[in-house]
């Protein structure tokens, strides 16, 4: 070990404050060589019998990281006091040997409110809310005062308003000042989790001083609540009253300016912020780029990051979700590749953005995208695993979706209806029915997107009695009234199956007026087999619920054409002129993630002549080989 060389303007032999003033150097400089220097000389000199500079070692080996060497000190004082209890106590916590510092809090001759505080606090860190509340009340029969900061810490355990009000009233008994700084922000704080605004109103407006801390709990209140004009209001009093925003101040107002679409109010705080230089704060710079995002400002959202000199989590994660939202699916998923390579780790909820892009046009772009999640470590995550299992529905990948689903762990209800309509839509009848009975036997109870799923998948497979079934037991077994989207896919069902009567009687039935949905089952079903009447009357309820829409015209000429009905065509495709726009069809192709349309009644298309040469040359090479005859 080094030998311990002492300034030549020291006495021969170290005080007491010297070595008080050596242990600050060490904490400073985070040194636990010369750490266990200065403790050397401190056995040496014969200073290691005392309780003070015990203390001040155990607490200085803890902060640096030495568990081992704090734990020897502790042993080695011979006279321990409530601060040598206190600082090992804490230190058993912190290191994560919480039943070893619960043993050893239950054997300390001594308690005070220091150590009640660090039991209440611990069992907070393991989220056992209503133990840390025991350990409250215990301490109370022990006759030891709480002080403010255990009713701080208490704040954060609440669970409900009966709880919260009942901890605000033993504040008042106990005689704590509740115009304290500490007391007054942790109850503002604690009724804005609660939902209670005027509470946390009421506690702001009663305390003598408030500062930064107090506006941002009351401006973030009122925003996660809904809120948004009101935290705005809050900001701009904030700034009257000659309070400096700081960077949590700001990213809440910005939220509230997106979820309200204010970008000019937004564009004014961003200002401020560049003013104040809080834009190199992540948090504050995610913020604004989803503010732009979301307020149809992409090409500002992309300015912004690209001004970003050094890229965050936080940063990229708000772009990726900002290019999904816009539907450009290509870049959001070479930026999540470039994250990557960045070592800036996604967060589930822009890998989930980012596998909502995939589709059939991209679908070599899904296993990719699998395999980030794996490396990413999220692929044991409820959101991301659902996202996947949807995004391979999509592509059809019904296989490596059932994979997926099969190694979720605890499945949620909109796993598992992702699942099920996932199969439905893609014909996997008996999949989606087997699936239906494995959630009535260990899952959650089936809601309404559930059902329709399930009567989706009976339409699919003619199952006229078990769709019937399941309409006509909704609310008994199911808890779940039906709906436009239930009768329309059994209205549809029994009209494949031939049974029209049956159709119309379930119409008939319903317990509210057929909507849209409905009579379009009805009608595409109809147009062929019934008389031009029902059919007429059918197009004429659906023109009336939506006048925009082109489908009952067409079904009506269709209709008409199959009868011979030239008169009433002419009729209805001036009907056609005179309220619908004309909608463009188009074709499209995905081709290595470029998507190629083509719209109708074009004859240039993206890439012009060199397009129609390539067809030329596909057709003559079908024509050499006899595939094709011209």
């Amino acid at each position: 070990m080094r030998p311990f060389l002492r300034p030549s303007y020291l006495s021969p032999k170290p005080t007491l404050s010297h070595y008080n003033n050596f242990i600050n150097q060490c904490l400073s400089l985070k040194s636990i060589q010369l750490s266990q220097t200065i403790h050397a000389q401190l056995i040496k000199f014969g200073f290691s019998g005392i309780t003070f500079l015990g203390n001040r070692f155990v607490d200085l080996y803890l902060k640096l990281g030495s568990f081992n060497d704090a734990s020897k000190v502790f042993e080695e004082i011979n006279d321990k006091n409530v601060i040598s209890w206190n600082i090992w106590l804490n230190g058993l916590l912190k290191f994560g040997h919480f039943k070893k510092a619960h043993l050893l809090f239950d054997e300390m001759p001594e308690k005070d409110v220091v150590s009640w505080n660090s039991m209440i606090s611990s069992f907070g860190v393991l989220g056992l809310w209503g133990c840390g509340l025991e350990v409250f009340k215990e301490m109370q029969t022990f006759g030891v005062r709480p002080s403010k900061f255990t009713f701080s810490i208490l704040t954060t355990f609440v669970s409900s308003a009966s709880q919260g009000k009942e901890i605000h009233c033993n504040m008042v008994t106990s005689g704590v000042c509740l115009s304290s700084l500490v007391i007054g922000n942790s109850l503002i704080d604690m009724y804005g989790k609660l939902g209670l605004v005027k509470y946390a109103f009421s506690v702001f407006l009663s305390m003598v001083e408030v500062d930064i801390v107090s506006w941002n709990s009351l401006i973030s209140s009122c925003f996660k609540l809904g809120h948004e004009g009101l935290a705005l209001e809050q900001f701009d009093q904030m700034r009257l009253a000659g309070f400096s925003p700081d960077e949590f101040t700001v990213s809440n107002v910005i939220a509230a300016c997106t979820n309200l679409r204010y970008l000019d109010k937004g564009k004014q705080i961003f200002a401020v912020c560049v003013k104040m230089g809080f834009i190199s704060n992540s948090i504050v710079s995610s913020a604004v780029i989803d503010l732009f995002s979301k307020c149809n400002a992409l090409e500002d959202s992309v300015r912004l990051f690209e001004e970003v000199e050094l890229w965050d989590s936080l940063v990229c994660n708000s772009m990726i979700s900002s290019y999904a939202r816009h539907g450009f699916h290509d870049d959001a998923f070479l930026l999540i590749v470039l994250a990557f390579r960045e070592d800036c780790r996604p967060t589930e909820f822009s890998l989930s953005s980012v596998l909502s892009c995939i589709n059939f046009l991209s679908i070599e772009q899904g296993p990719q995208l699998h395999l980030l999640v794996i490396k990413s470590g999220f692929q044991s995550d409820l959101i991301v695993a659902t996202s996947l299992v949807d995004m391979y529905t999509n592509t059809g990948s019904i296989d490596s979706a059932l994979q997926v689903f099969s190694e979720i762990h605890v499945k949620d209800l909109i796993s598992w209806n992702t699942l099920i309509m996932g199969l439905a839509h893609n014909g996997r009848v008996v999949e989606t029915l087997e699936i239906f009975k494995e959630l009535l036997r260990e899952g959650p109870a089936p809601d309404r997107i559930t059902l329709s799923g399930v009567l989706l998948a009976c339409r699919c497979g003619a199952f006229v009695d078990i769709g019937m079934h399941i309409l006509s037991s909704m609310e008994e077994e199911f808890v779940v009234t039906p709906r436009d989207e239930h009768y329309a896919c059994v209205i549809d069902l029994l009209c494949h199956a031939g049974k029209f009567k049956e159709a119309f009687d379930t119409l008939e039935a319903m317990p509210f007026e057929p909507g849209f949905l409905v009579w379009k089952s009805l009608v595409l079903a109809t147009a062929t087999y019934t008389n031009l009447n029902i059919t007429e009357r059918v197009a004429k309820k659906m023109i009336e619920l939506n006048p925009h829409s082109s489908l009952p015209y067409l079904v009506l000429t269709r209709a008409y054409e199959m009868r011979g009905k030239w008169g009433r065509i002419i009729r209805v495709k001036k009907a056609i002129k005179q309220r619908l726009k004309k909608r463009v069809g188009c074709s499209w192709i995905g081709i290595r993630n470029h998507v190629f349309t083509f719209e109708a009644d074009r004859l240039q298309h993206e890439g012009g002549k060199d397009i129609y040469l390539i067809l030329e040359l596909l057709t003559w090479e079908l024509e050499e080989s006899g595939n094709i005859h011209v």
